[in-house]
């Protein structure tokens, strides 16, 4: 990456806003780590156990075509906190090192590094209006042991990925590791928030960042019951069979070539999504018991899609290489409730992305966003208010992972590579599968024209040319540092995967 000075390292002013909240909504964002939109009941999916986010979508909103800003964890996490898509805010790939200790992160050698400073965030901007905000589960961010962007409660994983039990918990600074199961764990501690908020004056805000459904899916990683249900009696008619990759990718991050393997990934990647919503359940229950389900916004999300078994892959957007944007790599599911506020029931299909997340969230608590001019995202908060049409006129979503790059409308979508080639165009009207690659057909050179000149204006506008992800040699097994070569006198991303297909 650039040894340049990041224009975005800048100190926080003291004060980010000058407005309070007074009846603003208590909000809980609640998001999964590699769920793909299908893998629910209310989405379609007649396999996959989630009463409870059935209950959010039937509650209130399920949104049909919501994207990830980058079909990868920490650059669209980055992206949903910041409002800024990765060539702004400088993370283009899974962090590496920088979060946690050498025992935990040998890759990091126990440097700490706070990869968004200076860069603020949605709960910056809650905080100072007078939000009391708690973050309980995955962060990886950078240093997981210091609480970060207006965050009074942390009870953080270190890595942010890993085991499902003895994972690595942060308490008071230090790493402790917890025997529990994690995803239970993260439901416990969110709800030790909650119960510290009962009585209070000041609005809460809490993300609940689950580490599920993200790998490992073995039968030892989760509870034997959930597990055993979905190996002993699910067809998985849900996903498609097929093991067979395009023929343009290279690298499988996860191959799967046998059936027995299959279905061994299915059950406890299900058995991980079932798990999780139990303890989605308990926290609408705690909400529900204590009256408080009418004044707090409920939102559910996942920071990127996932392929189980689609295209052949096993993985997100770095499930291959070159680095694919599918379908089921870059559309999440996108879930909101709030009784007598989100209208009860509706499916919207307007095109809407992880980047207008931070512009909703703070329209809906009543505050400005200081930094609505310099942002791609725009608020979708009119569409909470069914007040009739989409109310938002997006209609093209964009996504990046390093040097791919993706602008997505309606009916169409074009994938550009800039180092590698490999270009892809998909008329999504006629093949929703993407299984014809169209970049070569002669009747559809205005149209590659058109969606290519689309793509280059709008990162035009948004990309910080320090930060440029474009020219980085992204390859989808992790950063770590800032400043790339100039950091100790190793690159920002890892070059092994490249180096096998030179």
């Amino acid at each position: 990456m650039s040894t340049k000075k990041n224009k975005n390292e800048s100190i926080l002013p003291t004060k980010i806003v000058e407005q309070t909240v007074s009846e603003a909504p208590n909000i809980i964002f609640i998001m999964a780590d590699d769920q793909g939109y299908w893998a629910m009941g209310n989405a379609g999916n007649s396999e996959i156990k989630t009463p409870n986010l059935d209950r959010i979508a039937a509650e209130g909103m399920r949104f049909d075509n919501f994207f990830c800003v980058s079909p990868v964890c920490s650059p669209a996490r980055a992206s949903i906190l910041t409002g800024r898509i990765p060539s702004q805010h400088g993370i283009h790939d899974w962090i590496c090192g920088g979060n946690t200790t050498k025992e935990h992160e040998p890759d990091g050698k126990g440097e700490l590094i706070e990869y968004l400073q200076g860069q603020p965030g949605y709960t910056d901007f809650l905080a100072e209006a007078g939000y009391v905000c708690g973050l309980s589960g995955k962060w990886h961010l950078g240093d997981a042991h210091h609480a970060q962007k207006g965050f009074k409660y942390w009870e953080a994983h270190a890595k942010g990925g890993g085991n499902y039990y003895n994972a690595p918990i942060i308490k008071n600074g230090k790493v402790l590791q917890e025997s529990r199961y994690i995803t239970d764990v993260i439901t416990n501690n969110a709800l030790k928030f909650l119960n510290n908020q009962k009585g209070g004056d000041a609005p809460f805000y809490l993300s609940v960042h689950y580490t599920a459904p993200h790998s490992p899916w073995g039968r030892d990683q989760h509870p034997y019951e959930l597990y055993d249900d979905y190996d002993n009696s699910c067809p998985f008619n849900s996903v498609p069979d097929s093991l067979k990759a395009p023929d343009w990718v290279k690298y499988r991050s996860i191959p799967v070539d046998d059936t027995v393997t299959r279905r061994s990934h299915l059950s406890g990647y299900y058995a991980a999504v079932t798990a999780m919503d139990c303890g989605v359940g308990s926290i609408l229950d705690w909400l529900d018991i204590n009256d408080l389900l009418e004044n707090t916004l409920i939102c559910f999300t996942s920071d990127n899609g996932m392929n189980m078994g689609h295209h052949g892959l096993f993985g997100k957007g770095n499930a291959s290489f070159p680095l694919n944007m599918f379908e089921e790599s870059v559309r999440v599911p996108f879930l909101m409730s709030q009784p007598g506020t989100v209208p009860k029931g509706k499916v919207e299909n307007a095109l809407l992305s992880h980047y207008d997340v931070m512009p909703t969230l703070l329209d809906c608590a009543g505050l400005k966003n200081p930094e609505a001019e310099s942002l791609p995202g725009r608020s979708f908060e009119s569409l909470l208010r069914n007040e009739g049409g989409d109310g938002h006129e997006r209609l093209v979503v964009y996504d990046e992972y390093g040097p791919v790059r993706m602008v997505r409308t309606k009916d169409w979508k074009y994938v550009h590579r800039y180092p590698y080639g490999i270009f892809e165009l998909y008329d999504l009207k006629n093949d929703p599968g993407e299984t014809e690659n169209r970049i070569d057909d002669p009747g559809c050179r205005v149209k590659i024209k058109e969606l290519k000149g689309e793509l280059d204006d709008w990162f035009g506008r948004y990309v910080d040319p320090m930060l440029d992800g474009s020219h980085e040699s992204v390859s989808g097994s992790g950063q770590y540092g800032l400043t790339g070569p100039a950091r100790k006198g190793e690159p920002a991303f890892s070059d092994k995967y490249l180096k096998r297909f030179r």
